[in-house]
């Protein structure tokens, strides 16, 4: 096991397995036998890049604990970063797969909550069943605590296969006093939006944000597969576990996962004339409220693979 310490800094290789950040004195060492390794991404910010045994890949940015690339072994990115995401710590990273936490949306606090506005640390990185893992770690603080005033700890295991994607995020209730909270992986895909769909969610309860985000209108799915025709902001309660995304690029996509009980589909369409074609986003939520009390904790998983 290598365990990796990491924070805004400039590069410099000291090894051929280690990594080391100057400004601030804090250094990061990443074996090269784990699969994981440290570097300087866009803005210098610093990013993890994973490695699978058959060349999968996957990069995390510490800032926002944002996995922002996921390569299968051909090369192909699977995910999606917007045109005008920002590297520069002020606005979260708009692609990939941000968190939502502990607010999914509006409310009474950010939009999305904080979580994606804030650095990750590394508390750990191995070789799980021959794939590369790493878990990163978020805690209370006090830019969390002026606007959520709770201590917890969030922890997101993501574990990259040969065809695959894992993900496990762990909440726990450090204070001395319950909390309730939802969450989100706001998961974008990289896609052809007219072409894609979405298959598993038949006979779901839906909360449909068009036109009126803050009034849904309550209805029911009934089609096999949806599709991405022009705007789509729709709530999914009660979604299966495993849900089927084709693309429209060639790639179906297996989504599966335990504990995220709701899913979403959003498509800005014109609101984002530059990109809307480019992307779809299906995301696994947990939009009813989750009450923790203290030294509770609560775990949710996302496996996403090719079909």
């Amino acid at each position: 096991m290598a365990i990796v310490s990491v924070s805004n800094s400039f590069l410099t290789f000291n090894s051929p397995n280690q990594l080391r950040f100057n400004r601030r004195g804090v250094s990061a060492m990443a074996s090269s036998a784990t699969g994981v390794r440290v570097a300087e991404g866009q803005g210098n910010l610093p990013k993890l890049i994973l490695t699978s045994p058959q060349n999968s890949e996957a990069e995390i940015y510490l800032f926002g604990g944002c996995i922002t690339s996921w390569k299968v072994a051909s090369g192909k990115d699977l995910l999606f970063v917007r045109p005008d995401a920002v590297f520069n710590k002020i606005k979260p990273i708009s692609g990939g797969i941000p968190h939502c936490f502990p607010q999914f949306g509006p409310g009474q606090i950010q939009q999305h909550g904080f979580g994606r506005n804030m650095d990750w640390s590394v508390l750990d990185s191995e070789n799980s069943d021959g794939n590369a893992a790493v878990t990163l770690e978020l805690k209370d603080g006090p830019y969390s605590r002026a606007m959520w005033d709770f201590g917890f700890q969030a922890l997101f295991k993501v574990i990259v296969g040969a065809d695959s994607l894992s993900t496990e995020l762990k909440i726990t209730n450090t204070d001395n006093k319950a909390f309730s909270f939802t969450t989100a992986l706001h998961t974008y895909f990289r896609a052809s939006s007219a072409e894609a769909s979405v298959r598993g969610l038949k006979g779901c309860k839906t909360l449909n944000k068009d036109p009126d985000p803050k009034n849904p209108i309550e209805g029911k799915e009934d089609r096999d597969e949806v599709t991405f025709p022009g705007f789509l902001d729709c709530v999914y309660l009660d979604a299966p576990n495993e849900l089927l995304l084709d693309n429209g690029l060639g790639d179906k996509i297996i989504i599966k996962n335990t504990n995220w009980s709701d899913a979403v589909l959003w498509n800005p369409h014109t609101q984002m004339e530059a990109c809307y074609r480019d992307f779809v986003c299906v995301e696994n939520a947990k939009l009813g409220d989750v009450k923790l009390e203290p030294g509770q904790s609560w775990t949710a998983t996302q496996l996403l693979s090719i079909s």
